[in-house]
């Protein structure tokens, strides 16, 4: 290049599996520094992890100056978890997937139906308790289909079947729903912003909705999928007669399907806004400051490809880089997307660990070194 870059941003999220997207940014600051002349001398490095609302946001906004808060919540399965939330002057970040996460199942143990949200309830309690009266709440990674039924238990609502008991936690239970009462929500939520940062746009129900899309990656059988369906539908039609016609629309509004139904349970009973996950977490994280300055950015995550265009972090950083006039690279493990999708995306070039060792099982145990070494690389091309 005829005028080297003197700064470089690396904006990157999670390698999932592999490398955390703080890690990511330690591996690929040394593998910079290895790979630019005079060893970087007069290279300046700054490091901004970012996350789209699912997992590893969080630990994004720690990175970005937020303090980690802990609660002891509900797990999914119903045990007790320990789950974790950022915190910042009166403005915190939320992590469904902290308290009601696939992480928090045992190893091939699923519970499509019964699996609960109520500790992310308890999570969003710990944020008010703590002051928060902005919410960014992250859906993401859920282990749940509950249409966030456990998560407004927990902050008040009840749902209760036809002989006054409340239904049983789990998504398959709300077949038994009869009668839903919102009135004991927690009266801070009134006077709190709660914004839904998500990456998928589904509505609650259908072949587009929670159940039918995400339900198999929680171990639901085609049986189990009809079956969510059709309660979630069902706690929908319970929930209109309870507040009226504004449950119908929440149902088929955008967001709606996120995270098992959970964004659902957050439009209509929070009263929170929808926003692309990583459009909310560039502003909580101050990526516009970050990127003052800098004459390239990189970013990446674990496997670029088509879902990688729709909302994922990468693509948000590559857009708001290119509205500046910033050239854009990524790093990744493993690359499906061609040159010309790369370049609609706003990323110039794309490096994977892949070309460097095919095997992919290799290259999610040996990630950082290869990381590093594939940021040598990126900075042979860029910084010389």
């Amino acid at each position: 290049m005829a005028t080297p870059p003197k700064r470089v941003l690396i904006a990157a999220d999670k390698f999932k599996g592999s490398l955390t997207a703080v890690e990511v940014a330690e591996r690929v600051t040394a593998g910079l520094r290895r790979g630019a002349p005079r060893g970087g001398e007069g290279l300046r490095i700054e490091a901004l992890p970012v996350a789209d609302g699912g997992d590893g946001t969080v630990d994004a906004a720690v990175a970005a100056g937020f303090e980690r808060r802990t609660a002891r919540v509900t797990g999914p399965l119903g045990g007790p978890v320990t789950a974790a939330y950022a915190l910042r002057g009166s403005t915190a970040v939320v992590e469904m997937a902290e308290a009601s996460g696939l992480r928090h199942l045992p190893e091939g143990v699923f519970a499509p139906l019964t699996a609960t949200t109520y500790g992310s309830g308890e999570l969003l309690r710990a944020a008010l308790d703590a002051g928060a009266r902005t919410i960014v709440f992250g859906v993401g990674g859920s282990a749940t289909t509950d249409g966030g039924a456990g998560m407004l238990g927990a902050l008040g609502a009840r749902f209760l079947r036809e002989d006054g008991t409340p239904v049983a936690p789990g998504g398959g239970a709300l077949r038994d729903l009869a009668t839903a009462d919102l009135s004991g929500l927690d009266p801070r939520l009134a006077d709190t912003e709660i914004v839904l940062a998500s990456d998928v746009d589904n509505p609650l129900t259908g072949p587009k909705g929670a159940a039918a899309v995400y339900g198999p990656q929680k171990g639901a059988s085609e049986d189990d999928v009809a079956a969510l369906d059709a309660a979630l539908a069902h706690y929908a039609r319970v929930l209109e007669r309870a507040v009226g016609t504004p449950a119908a629309e929440y149902a088929l509004a955008p967001g709606a399907g996120a995270a098992g139904g959970i964004g659902y349970g957050a439009l209509l009973g929070l009263g929170a806004a929808f926003r692309p996950g990583i459009e909310v977490m560039l502003d909580v994280l101050g990526f516009a400051t970050a990127l003052a300055g800098a004459d390239l950015v990189i970013t990446g995550e674990g496997s670029l490809d088509e879902q990688t265009l729709h909302g994922k972090a990468p693509a948000g950083v590559a857009a708001a880089a290119r509205a500046r006039g910033i050239e854009v690279v990524a790093v990744c493990g493993r690359l499906a997307l061609a040159p010309a999708a790369l370049g609609s995306a706003g990323i110039r070039r794309a490096y994977a660990l892949t070309d460097l060792e095919p095997d992919p099982s290799r290259c999610i145990a040996e990630a950082g070194p290869l990381l590093e070494r594939t940021a040598q690389r990126l900075a042979a091309d860029f910084l010389t």
